[in-house]
C-alpha cells in the first residue's frame, strides 16, 4: 500500500505539534486520576480541544469526552479511543513530571493516549476539507476495570442516533515501555483476554488451634482449592484454547492459635473463547463447592464478569497495518505471533464495531525493551517521542478511510 500524496507530510505535522502533545501529557501526568470521575483530566482534554471545529459532547454518567469533527463531504464515521484513567500506585520514577497524587500513577500510559488522540484531532481538523465523512473522538475514563467503554456505549455513544451516527470502523493505539519505540504490533482475531474476578468464601467452625477435631478448619479446605483449581486448568480446559487462573489473595485467621470461621481466596481467570470462559466458570464453582463439602465445610462462589475478548477485525487489522507499513516503513510494523492475556474494555466497542487495537512501542532511549519496567510498574517510563508515531497514525488511519 502507497499512501496518498496529501498523508506523507503527517510525521512531519505530529512533530510540529509534538510540544503540544508533550505539555498535555506532562500535565496529565502530573494529576492523575482513577476510576470514572476525571475532572481535572476532563478539563485538560477541554481546554487543548477548544479552538478546534469540533462537536463536543460531555458524558452524563462519567467525565468521558466525545469530540466529533465533520468533514467537507458526506461519508463514514471513523472512531478513535483514548483512555483516560490512572493507576492506585505510587510514582517511583525520578521524572520531572512526576504525580503529586500520592497512590495514583499514570503508569499504563494512559496520559499518551489522551495526548496523542488530542493532537491528532488537530492534525485532522487542519485537513478537514479532505475529509468525506466525520471523525469521533472517544477520551473514555474508566479503563482499569471500571468499565468506562460500556458506560459510553449505554449512553448512545455507537447508536445511529449518537454523537456521530453509528461508526463504521473503530482503531485505539496502546502504548508499551516494553516494546522499541516507534513500532506498531497487531495481530487479526483474538488480540486480548476476557478478565474475570474470582472470590471464594469457605466457611467452617472456628477454634482452638490445639484441637483442629473439634473445629472444621476453612484453611485446608482453601489451600486444596488452590492446586484443584491449577489442575483444573490443565486436565479439564483444552490446551488449544488458552486460560490463565490465578488466584493472588488468599486471606484468613487472626493469630497463631485459633482457627478462622472462615477463609477468603481471590484470583483472575483470562480466557480468549466464550466456550473456554464458560466452561472455566462451571469448574470454579463445582471445584470449590465441592472440595468445601469434603472438608465439612461449605464456599460460596462469586464469578464477576469482566471484560470480553478484545477481538481484532481482520480488515481493519490489514488497513492499520498497510497504513502503518506506508507511514512508518515496514520494518516498525511487526505480526504478533499471539495474543497477550491482559485485557482491555475497548473490547466492548470491537463488540459493536468493526476494528482493532494496537500496541505502539514507547520504550525509552537507551533501555532493553527486554529488561525495561513494563506497563503497571511504579517506575515504567514512557518515551515520549513515540507519541509523534501515534499522532500520525491515528489521522493516517482516519484521513485513509475517509478520503473520496
Amino acid at each position: 500500500m502507497s499512501l496518498d500524496v496529501s498523508m506523507t507530510g503527517l510525521v512531519r505535522r505530529a512533530q510540529d505539534v509534538q510540544h503540544r502533545t508533550v505539555a498535555l501529557r506532562r500535565d496529565l501526568h502530573r494529576h492523575p486520576e482513577i476510576g470514572l470521575d476525571l475532572p481535572h483530566t476532563r478539563d485538560a482534554v477541554l481546554a487543548a480541544l477548544s479552538d478546534l471545529p469540533l462537536q463536543v459532547h460531555l458524558g452524563r454518567s462519567t467525565s468521558s469526552v466525545v469530540a466529533v469533527l465533520d468533514g467537507a463531504r458526506p461519508g463514514p464515521t471513523v472512531l478513535l479511543r483514548g483512555d483516560m484513567d490512572a493507576l492506585p500506585l505510587t510514582e517511583d520514577t525520578g521524572l520531572g513530571y512526576s504525580s503529586t497524587e500520592p497512590g495514583a500513577m499514570h503508569a499504563c500510559g494512559h496520559d499518551t493516549h489522551v495526548a496523542m488522540l488530542a493532537s491528532a484531532a488537530r492534525v485532522l481538523a487542519d485537513r478537514r476539507a479532505e475529509l468525506a465523512g466525520r471523525v469521533l473522538f472517544m477520551f473514555q475514563p474508566g479503563e482499569e476495570g471500571w468499565h468506562g467503554a460500556r458506560y459510553m456505549i449505554d449512553e448512545g455513544l455507537l447508536d445511529r442516533t449518537g454523537p456521530a451516527g453509528r461508526p463504521d470502523a473503530a482503531y485505539a493505539l496502546h502504548i508499551s515501555a516494553t516494546l522499541p519505540t516507534g513500532e506498531v504490533h497487531v495481530r487479526p482475531g483474538p488480540l486480548m483476554a476476557a478478565a474475570d474476578v474470582i472470590k471464594v468464601t469457605v466457611t467452617g467452625r472456628g477454634g482452638h488451634a490445639s484441637a483442629p477435631h473439634d473445629a472444621l478448619d476453612p484453611v485446608p479446605a482453601a489451600a486444596a482449592m488452590v492446586g484443584a483449581l491449577q489442575t483444573m486448568v490443565t486436565r479439564r480446559l483444552d490446551a488449544h484454547q488458552p486460560a490463565v487462573l490465578t488466584i493472588a489473595h488468599i486471606r484468613a485467621g487472626t493469630t497463631s492459635n485459633v482457627i478462622p470461621e472462615t477463609a477468603f481466596l481471590e484470583g483472575t481467570l483470562r480466557t480468549l473463547s466464550a466456550q473456554t470462559r464458560e466452561r472455566a466458570h462451571d469448574g470454579i464453582r463445582r471445584i470449590c463447592t465441592h472440595t468445601a463439602l469434603a472438608h465439612g465445610c461449605r464456599a460460596e462462589v462469586e464469578i464477576e464478569v469482566g471484560y470480553p475478548v478484545t477481538v481484532n477485525a481482520a480488515g481493519a487489522v490489514d488497513r492499520l497495518t498497510g497504513v502503518c507499513r506506508a507511514l512508518l516503513g515496514p520494518d516498525r510494523v511487526v505480526t504478533m505471533p499471539a495474543p497477550i492475556m491482559g485485557a482491555e474494555d475497548f473490547s466492548y466497542v470491537l463488540e459493536r464495531v468493526p476494528g482493532a487495537l494496537a500496541f505502539l512501542g514507547g520504550c525509552p532511549p537507551g533501555t532493553d525493551p527486554a529488561t525495561a519496567p513494563p506497563n503497571h510498574s511504579n517506575r515504567v517510563v514512557f518515551d515520549e517521542d513515540a507519541m509523534t508515531t501515534g499522532v500520525a497514525v491515528y489521522a493516517a488511519l482516519a484521513l485513509d478511510a475517509l478520503r473520496r
